[in-house]
């Protein structure tokens, strides 16, 4: 049997839930009464597409999750889904470009909900050296790659900190989103075989996980940024993050500077 179509209220209920907000603590926020709330979740008022979209704002709910609290309501979905190679993007991915290579010699990526990576700058190539190919076939997946045994985890010297950080990261989406595409990813990189070294230790003095890797004879040793559209009215542009790696000692950059020469 097919489980019964949410309503509204039971979507809205699961979000509040999921940003571990009170009843109360929405309310005051979205500035509506807690009886007015507590209606709506329980299907005794039927809120305006207005009311929805502004409750999906105060609970910064994903675009994508927009549309279908939307349908949930009763009402068209508002927010377009277009590919990234649509004409109407044009202007969005050339400002995603310049991004890219602007960043140059250094590595950049830019990737998708689900860890794919649509456009990178191509920098640092040797970093790639000794990666299984099948990894490296689009889509590129960046957490298969990061952390798969035939891909970068045997040159990363600190595996196990990086390994939690990226898996953190991806318990922190599927909680958020429970995508079934993010859950089969989850299952899927937690089986790869766990390092043998101790377990991470948060060091008190660290303000970034540093990202640490083999290359050659070489140590190099970044950190990174994300860097989202920061007023996406379409879903697709709403779920891309630019992934840009900093050289985190002179040491990298020199490197990296030389081998980019």
């Amino acid at each position: 049997m097919t489980a019964p179509a949410r309503n509204i209220g039971d979507h809205l209920r699961q979000w509040r839930q999921r940003r571990r907000l009170s009843q109360l603590a929405l309310a005051s926020e979205a500035e509506i009464s807690p009886r007015h709330l507590s209606f709506v979740e329980t299907g005794r008022s039927t809120p305006s597409r207005e009311m929805i979209l502004h409750l999906a704002e105060q609970l910064q709910i994903p675009m994508r999750e927009r549309n279908v609290l939307l349908v949930a309501g009763g009402y068209a979905p508002i927010f377009p889904e277009r590919a990234l190679n649509n004409p109407a993007l044009a202007a969005a991915r050339a400002a995603m470009d310049v991004v890219l290579q602007s960043h140059k010699p250094f590595p950049a990526f830019a990737l998708d909900r689900h860890w794919n990576i649509v456009a990178s700058n191509a920098a640092l190539p040797q970093l790639y050296e000794g990666v299984a190919q099948h990894l490296l076939q689009p889509q590129i997946n960046a957490m298969r790659l990061s952390l798969h045994p035939h891909g970068l985890a045997p040159r990363i010297l600190n595996l196990a900190e990086w390994r939690a950080h990226l898996l953190t990261r991806l318990k922190q989406q599927v909680d958020l989103t429970a995508d079934p595409v993010l859950i089969a990813l989850q299952k899927e990189v937690a089986s790869y075989p766990v390092p043998l070294s101790a377990p991470p230790r948060v060091d008190p003095a660290a303000v970034l996980v540093p990202f640490k890797i083999r290359m050659g004879d070489a140590s190099l040793s970044f950190f990174s940024t994300t860097t989202v559209f920061g007023t996406p009215v379409d879903v697709t542009l709403s779920e891309l993050a630019v992934e840009s790696f900093f050289p985190a000692d002179d040491a990298t950059a020199q490197i990296i500077r030389r081998l980019s020469t």
